[in-house]
């Protein structure tokens, strides 16, 4: 078998698993939806995802289960019974070692939990092995610009060592802190990635961080690692570049990078003000296009 012959097994599995979510799943079917046998299935997506395919399921269920409780009024035991869990015991078992929370506790408070985010195994293959010349004969795309104001606020955060960047920064502390940023129900916004002007930056730690906006008075639990800072009101000049194929998000954040690099926000009445506050980047989605924002001061 080839690579991508196993790459595209194991995602027409994610996309079955993804479909039957709230069906009883058997290794069989898995194996129907990859073309290859049961055992073979199985090593297959254990190798690259480096989950059984039932412990992905589970993991993928109680991620959706405790979403359903941080958002809804459901009861414990339906939201067991929709997420094809025997009982709400089991269920019960199931949340609590995943999450560290019983499920009827975290519908109450819903404090940060480290969530489950798998990512489709071909699309992030085709991200890192296109081909050289992919951005050959493009068109220069347009950039939409707007000014948006940030109320004073809290930034709950994760910092790395010295990342520079988000790769760097995967590398140093992982690739797991979205899924906690996702999960905080006070969010005023999506998770970002941010770049820290100088005074927020405490010695040996990383310029690029993660984190997500709240409210100033949050009063819920700060997880493990992670820390809270106060930001004051911002003005922000955001970039947002057309939408695009998923697979092809590496060339798409460059071409707003060099959009950004020339653009001169004097003609907005404005100037960059990179130590006021954090820039940042939304995570990247082909849909709405990449988008950057960083700070400005009217002149």
């Amino acid at each position: 078998m080839s690579e991508v012959e196993i790459i595209l097994a194991v995602q027409c599995m994610q996309e079955f698993i993804d479909k039957n979510l709230y069906e009883k799943i058997t290794l069989k079917g898995l194996s129907s939806a990859a073309g290859y046998s049961p055992w073979h299935a199985a090593r297959l997506f254990k190798n690259i995802t480096g989950k059984t395919p039932f412990d992905y399921i589970r993991a993928l269920r109680l991620t959706k289960a405790a979403l359903t409780l941080r958002d809804g009024k459901e009861k414990v035991i339906d939201v067991a019974l929709d997420f094809v869990f025997d009982s709400q015991e089991g269920f019960t078992r199931a949340f609590s070692k995943e999450f560290g929370v019983t499920p009827k506790k975290y519908s109450l408070n819903t404090p940060p939990i480290k969530l489950f985010i798998p990512y489709k195994v071909f699309d992030t293959y085709q991200a890192f092995h296109k081909g050289e010349n992919s951005m050959s004969d493009r068109n220069t795309k347009s950039v939409f610009v707007q000014i948006i104001e940030r109320q004073a606020r809290k930034v709950l955060l994760k910092r790395g060592i010295k990342a520079r960047h988000y790769f760097e920064y995967c590398e140093e502390v992982g690739c797991d802190v979205w899924s906690v940023l996702t999960s905080v129900k006070e969010a005023l916004y999506e998770p970002i990635g941010m770049w820290l002007p100088k005074h927020l930056i405490p010695e040996g730690t990383s310029q690029y961080v993660q984190g997500v906006e709240i409210p100033l008075d949050y009063s819920n639990i700060i997880p493990e690692g992670f820390e809270l800072i106060e930001l004051p009101p911002c003005k922000m000049m955001v970039f947002q570049g057309e939408p695009y194929n998923d697979d092809d998000f590496m060339n798409e954040i460059d071409e707003v990078w060099k959009h950004i690099d020339k653009f001169d926000p004097v003609i907005y009445g404005y100037k960059w003000a990179l130590e006021a506050a954090p820039k940042f980047q939304l995570a990247p989605m082909g849909y709405r296009g990449y988008i950057e924002a960083r700070p400005v001061e009217k002149i």
